[in-house]
């Protein structure tokens, strides 16, 4: 089970997770495949402003892992991602990502954005109609083997208790 699989009501001291870490702190980066990784996070980015699913899963691997690490909600496999973007798509189709920090390196990417949109639906615990402006941390975990992210990890902040730190 890769990290992007792991569970993530493990213990802090639990010994996978540390190995996991270490080995992916030890990952070293060829210039080549750090160029493969930002383009592939631009085609990523690209496809989800455009709202194409397929797109979004030409670069994910099948056994992607979509997570809120905070609820636990979890969606797996491009089903699941595809699920996971239908539903978000769906709630609130105006939602915007502002990019505000970004980090690539041989373990994936790690991106700070402000999210903004008036979802149509009720949407993580908002009514339909209220705008939501809020931050989200995602990293997206990098399959070296595949050359594909594993899915996505997403801490959302300032949306409501749910989702608190």
């Amino acid at each position: 089970m890769g990290i992007a699989n792991a569970p993530y009501q493990a213990k802090s001291g639990d010994k996978m997770i540390k190995d996991e870490a270490v080995s992916l702190l030890r990952r070293r980066i060829k210039p080549d495949e750090y160029e493969i990784i930002r383009q592939l996070w631009i085609d990523h980015s690209k496809a989800e402003d455009a709202r194409d699913i397929p797109g979004l899963m030409e670069t994910l691997t099948e056994d992607c892992v979509y997570v809120y690490p905070q609820t636990g909600e979890r969606w797996e496999g491009h089903e699941g991602a595809t699920r996971f973007y239908t539903d978000l798509l769906t709630a609130v189709p105006d939602i915007h990502f502002d990019l505000q920090n970004i980090v690539i390196g041989p373990q994936g990417v790690y991106e700070e954005a402000r999210a903004t949109g008036i979802p149509v639906t009720a949407w993580l615990g908002k009514p339909a109609g209220e705008p939501i402006d809020f931050m989200i941390s995602i990293y997206f975990p990098w399959d070296p083997e595949k050359k594909k992210f594993q899915g996505e990890r997403m801490y959302i902040m300032n949306l409501d208790e749910k989702f608190s730190v």
